[in-house]
């Protein structure tokens, strides 16, 4: 990627990139994540003051995490207070030098190692992910707690408990032995596909697409389908990232404006991609061992293989969808179902498949999008407007809400 030449730009840019990846580094050598993430903070507070006028330097990311750990070293020296905090210091800058030069072992990847750390077990499945998103996804916790559906502070909270029981507990940063896996891999997987999803659609801001996200995203499944080649859900979830992804140079018009998926030039898609991500289908298919991500990844597969949208075989959508209901049971994924059977057996169908989901998913815009569209097509227009309108209040992103205005504004006027 090619940083902007202004400094301030060049600055959001590299956090943007790099964040994570100089927390990961730093917790390797510091063994503390809150000491890790402080510390690149204020790396990335010197640059705001000194690129601008300096110039952005050759490597940013590398200045980054140098400057970063000298202001560790300096805070660790400042806190050293009397001889017992000497002594810390020591001891603390003694373990950041023996770290550094430590094997990182079979998985050098710092991110993919640090993602492992931050769901150990010993922390509840909804502070390993708020957590992993808060230090490598490059998400806000205001984006996070949006998508978890729960207040900015509530989350933090349970960000700063969990960070407190990873350093109490001493849990190394490592990636676990086989035998341990299996508690762990359900929330990296996790972790991965939110950093995709908000890659590939945006909670807030004026972009729908963040590039680097995406592709960070697929990166990491890459790293854990080398690392765990025989588990169908991590190939799973590889394909359902990939067939995706696919469709993504297709999905904003030169304006920037939001395409939906039906009115997409689809000779833009990724082929190659797409390939690839059949393949792995394919191959899931075969071992007869079918998880959510594999149904996802098959949904997308049928999406993909229709070249026009008239082509798209809704039946078998719907079907793979009652699947993954039964397997992981959601509001989201029933919305997406509803959707489904909307093509399949009418928008009369598709609404009456929402109602249920009313009161779970109130605050989910998605929801009041899908069913203005619904209501718009049966003839429901002042309905339609009012679902519209509940949208646009809930929809952080610019783009999703420009995407949603253009829609309100061809139902008829009063």
């Amino acid at each position: 990627m090619t940083l902007p030449t202004d400094g301030t730009e060049a600055v959001a840019a590299v956090f943007r990139l790099e964040f994570g990846r100089a927390v990961s580094v730093l917790y390797r050598s510091l063994g503390d994540l809150d000491r890790a993430e402080d510390a690149v903070q204020e790396a990335f507070a010197v640059a705001v003051a000194r690129w601008p006028v300096d110039g952005v330097p050759a490597a940013p990311a590398g200045w980054i995490i140098t400057t970063a750990r000298r202001r560790a070293i300096d805070r660790l020296r400042r806190e050293a207070v009397g001889r017992e905090r000497e002594a810390e210091a020591t001891e603390l800058l003694a373990l950041a030098t023996s770290l550094e030069s430590a094997d990182p072992g079979p998985v050098s990847d710092d991110r993919l190692r640090l993602i492992f750390t931050c769901c150990h077990p010993a922390l509840g499945p909804e502070a390993r992910v708020a957590l992993t998103l808060r230090l490598l996804g490059g998400l806000s916790t205001a984006e996070i707690a949006r998508a978890f559906l729960v207040s900015e502070a509530t989350l933090a909270q349970r960000i700063s408990r969990a960070k407190a029981k990873i350093r109490q507990a001493r849990i190394p940063y490592r990636v676990p032995s086989a035998a341990d896996l299996p508690g762990r891999l359900a929330s990296v997987l996790a972790v991965v596909y939110l950093i995709f999803n908000e890659g590939y659609s945006a909670t807030a801001g004026d972009r729908l697409v963040r590039d680097e996200l995406c592709a960070e995203a697929i990166r990491l499944a890459r790293l854990l389908a080398g690392l765990l080649p025989e588990e169908p859900e991590v190939a799973g979830l590889l394909a359902l990232l990939l067939l995706i992804d696919a469709r993504r140079p297709a999905r904003l018009d030169r304006d920037g404006a939001m395409i939906a998926l039906p009115d997409q030039d689809r000779s833009l898609w990724d082929a190659t991609l797409i390939t690839e991500g059949h393949t792995i289908v394919r191959r899931c298919l075969v071992l007869g061992r079918p998880g959510p991500y594999q149904l996802q990844a098959a949904i997308q597969a049928v999406h993909d293989d229709a070249a026009r949208a008239s082509d798209t075989d809704w039946r078998q959508i719907v079907t793979l969808y009652d699947q993954l209901l039964r397997v992981q049971p959601s509001p989201v994924v029933a919305l997406n179902r509803a959707v489904a059977v909307a093509e399949a057996a009418g928008a009369s169908a598709g609404l009456v498949a929402t109602e249920p989901l009313r009161d779970p998913l109130a605050d989910f815009y998605l929801l009041h999008g899908v069913r203005a569209g619904l209501l718009a097509r049966v003839g429901r227009e002042m309905e339609a407007a009012e679902e519209y309108d509940a949208a646009l209040r809930l929809c952080g992103n610019e783009s999703e809400r420009a995407f949603l205005e253009r829609r309100r504004g061809l139902l008829p006027e009063g």
